[in-house]
C-alpha cells in the first residue's frame, strides 16, 4: 500500500515569481563584486583566464600561466573562458568567468525542479484516493514536490560555497542533476532521441571531472534496467556508450595530433582518475560520516524516511532511480581517498529528490523540530552577523570591535547605504515568513522546508552584502600583487615562480606582469612562496631549479595572513 494519503489543499504550488526571486538571492551574492578567492575559485580562474588571452594550444593545455593543469577537465575552463572572452571587456574578467558558473546553477536547479515534477506525477507516486474523493491531481502533485525539492536543494549546506565558486563544481552539479531528468525520460520510453542527449551528457561530464563518476553511472543505469525489468540496456550500450566515447575521444584526439606545446594533459589527467579510486579506509568512512552529515543537511533526514515510507514500492521509479543514483555516489565518495572539495557535490541532487518523497508522510513533529531547528540557528548566525558588522561600524561594543576588525588587519569599514538597506529588506523578508509559518500553520508539502532554505540564504545574503568587503580584503590577493609590481623598476623578460596554483594566478592577474609561460625559459625575476612556521626547513630560491645568483628587491604578505609570505629576487648578471 502507498504511504501517502493527501488532500488536495496540500498540494499548492509556491508562485512561479516567488521560487525566480529565491533562487536570484541565492546565487547573486557571491557571484558580483568580489575578487578571487584564495584556493580552487582562484586557481579555477586562473586557468579561465590564461584560456582567454591566449591561443588554442592554451585551451588545449589546461594551466595558470605555464603552471600546468591536468586534472579535472577542460570543459568547465572553456565555457568561463568563453564568458571572459564575451563579457570580460564590459564586467571584468572575474565576473564575467563567473557568469558561467550561474549559468550552471540554473540548470542545476532546473534540473532538479523538472525530475521532481517528471515523478511525482507518476501514477505509482500518486497518494491514495480518499473516500469522499478530494486528493490532488498529479500534476499539482508533482508541482508541489517540484516546489519542495527545490527548497530542499537551496537549503543543503554543502552546496552553497561550491556553487558560487569560478570552479568545476557547478557544471559538474549541472550536469548530475540533468542527468536524472534525461534517465527519467529514458525509463518513460526509450527513444533515440534520449539516448543520444544521455551519451552526451556522460561524454560532458567525463570532459569536466573525468571518467570515473560516469562510469560508475552508466553501470548504474544497467542495474536499474535489470532491477526494474527494463529492457532498454540495449539503446544505452549500442547508442549512449558509443556517444560518450566520441565525444571524449575527439578532446583526446585533438591532443594527440596538435600536442600543444609538444606535450600532452592526457597523462596527467588519467593519474588524477586513477586517484579517485582506491580501497576503502576506515578514515574515508569517518570523513563521509563527519562531513556528510552537515554537507547534506537538511536532505539526508528526509531522504532516509522516504526511503523507510516507500520501502514496498522500491522498484517505483521515484524511489528507485535517486536511490541508485545515492549509492553510486555514497559507493565512489567512500572509495575516494582525496577528499577534494566538492567531492560529496553529486549526492544532493538524488538527495534533494528523494528527500521531496518523504515530505508527504513525515510527522508533524518531525517537521516541527527541523522548523526550529532551521528558526534558531538561522536567526542567530543572522543576528550576530548584524551585530558583528554594527561593531565594525560603529566600534561599539569595544571589545566585538576589536575582534572583528582583527580578522582582517589594515580593513577600513565603510558604510554602503544601497547594501544596508537591502540586508536590512532581506531580514524583514526573513522574519514575516518565520511569523507566516508559526502563525499559520500552513498545511502545504514545502512547509517543512521553507525555513531551512530561507534561513541559509539570508545568512548567505548578509555575509555577501555586508560583510563582503572584509571578506575580500582577507582572502584576495589583490593588495600584496600590487604592492609587488610596484617594486619592479627596471625592464624585465619574465618572473618565474614557485607558487601555488590560485597564488600564481592571483600575482598574474592582479599585477599584471608577465610570468613564464611553457617552455619560457632564463626570467630574469623570481617569485617564491615561503611559511614563517617552517622558514627554517625551507631551501632559499637558489637551488637546481633556478640556478645563478639572486638578490631579494621586496618581501610582503597578506595583512591577513601571518605565516605565508612572498620573496621577489633579481637575478644578477655575472660580469
Amino acid at each position: 500500500m502507498k504511504p501517502v494519503r493527501l488532500p488536495a489543499a496540500a498540494t499548492i504550488a509556491l508562485p512561479r515569481w516567488s521560487i525566480f526571486a529565491l533562487c536570484l538571492l541565492y546565487i547573486l551574492p557571491g557571484l558580483i563584486g568580489r575578487d578571487p578567492w584564495k584556493g580552487i575559485d582562484a586557481a579555477s580562474f586562473g586557468v579561465m583566464w590564461t584560456m582567454a588571452h591566449g591561443n588554442l594550444h592554451d585551451w588545449l593545455w589546461p594551466h595558470i600561466v605555464g603552471l600546468p593543469m591536468p586534472e579535472e577537465g577542460p570543459l568547465a575552463f572553456w565555457l568561463g573562458a568563453l564568458c571572459i572572452k564575451l563579457f570580460g571587456g564590459l564586467i571584468g574578467d572575474p565576473m564575467a568567468a563567473r557568469v558561467s558558473t550561474g549559468v550552471a546553477f540554473l540548470i542545476g536547479s532546473i534540473s532538479v525542479w523538472y525530475s521532481t515534477f517528471l515523478l511525482g506525477r507518476r501514477q505509482e507516486a500518486q497518494p491514495l484516493k480518499l473516500a469522499f474523493g478530494g486528493q490532488p491531481e498529479p500534476n499539482d502533485f508533482g508541482r508541489t514536490l517540484a516546489d519542495g525539492a527545490l527548497l530542499i536543494y537551496l537549503g543543503c549546506l554543502g552546496l552553497l560555497l561550491p556553487s558560487h565558486t569560478t570552479s568545476t563544481g557547478p557544471l559538474y552539479i549541472a550536469l548530475i542533476a540533468y542527468t536524472l531528468y534525461l534517465c527519467i525520460r529514458f525509463f518513460d520510453q526509450a527513444k533515440k532521441s534520449t539516448a543520444i542527449k544521455l551519451g552526451l551528457i556522460l561524454g560532458l561530464l567525463i570532459l569536466t571531472r573525468g571518467w570515473v563518476l560516469p562510469l560508475g553511472l552508466f553501470i548504474t543505469l544497467l542495474s536499474l534496467c535489470a532491477y526494474r525489468r527494463q529492457g532498454v540496456y540495449t539503446a544505452l550500450l549500442t547508442i549512449s556508450l558509443p556517444i560518450a566515447l566520441i565525444v571524449t575521444g575527439a578532446w583526446i584526439f585533438g591532443l594527440q595530433q596538435i600536442q600543444p606545446y609538444d606535450s600532452s594533459p592526457f597523462e596527467g589527467w588519467m593519474d588524477w582518475n586513477y586517484r579517485q579510486i582506491g580501497f576503502p579506509i576506515f578514515d574515508n568512512f569517518k570523513h563521509f560520516l563527519g562531513y556528510g552529515i552537515w554537507f547534506a543537511w537538511p536532505a539526508w533526514p528526509f531522504a532516509a524516511w522516504a526511503i523507510y515510507a516507500w520501502r514496498k514500492q522500491e522498484r517505483a521509479l521515484h524511489i528507485s532511480l535517486p536511490l541508485g543514483f545515492l549509492i553510486c555516489f555514497t559507493v565512489l565518495a567512500l572509495l575516494n581517498r582525496t577528499h577534494e572539495e566538492g567531492y560529496l557535490l553529486p549526492l544532493l541532487p538524488p538527495l534533494a529528490i528523494l528527500a521531496a518523497f518523504g515530505l508527504p508522510t513525515m510527522k508533524r513533529s518531525a517537521i516541527n523540530a527541523v522548523d526550529w531547528f532551521a528558526v534558531m540557528v538561522m536567526t542567530g548566525a543572522a543576528g550576530l552577523s548584524w551585530f558583528g558588522w554594527v561593531a565594525a561600524q560603529t566600534g561599539w561594543p569595544l571589545r566585538t570591535s576589536t575582534k572583528v576588525l582583527s580578522w582582517a588587519p589594515g580593513f577600513t569599514p565603510t558604510f554602503n547605504a544601497f547594501t544596508f538597506v537591502i540586508a536590512l529588506a532581506v531580514s524583514i523578508i526573513w522574519f514575516r515568513i518565520v511569523y507566516w509559518r508559526i502563525s499559520r500553520q500552513p498545511s502545504v508539502l514545502w512547509r517543512a522546508v521553507v525555513l531551512s532554505s530561507g534561513g541559509v540564504i539570508l545568512c548567505w545574503f548578509l555575509l555577501m552584502s555586508l560583510w563582503l568587503p572584509l571578506v575580500n580584503h582577507r582572502v584576495s590577493y589583490s593588495i600584496v600583487a600590487q604592492e609587488m609590481t610596484q617594486k619592479i623598476s627596471a625592464p624585465y623578460r619574465c618572473i618565474d615562480s614557485k607558487l601555488g596554483p590560485s597564488q600564481r594566478a592571483s600575482f598574474a592577474y592582479f599585477s599584471g606582469a608577465h610570468f613564464a609561460g611553457f617552455n619560457e625559459q632564463n626570467c630574469d625575476l623570481l617569485l617564491t612562496q615561503g611559511n614563517r612556521r617552517f622558514q627554517g626547513k625551507v631551501k632559499g630560491p637558489v637551488d637546481k631549479d633556478f640556478p645563478g645568483n639572486w638578490e631579494m628587491i621586496w618581501e610582503g604578505q597578506r595583512a591577513a595572513d601571518k605565516d605565508e609570505f612572498f620573496t621577489l629576487y633579481r637575478k644578477i648578471e655575472k660580469k
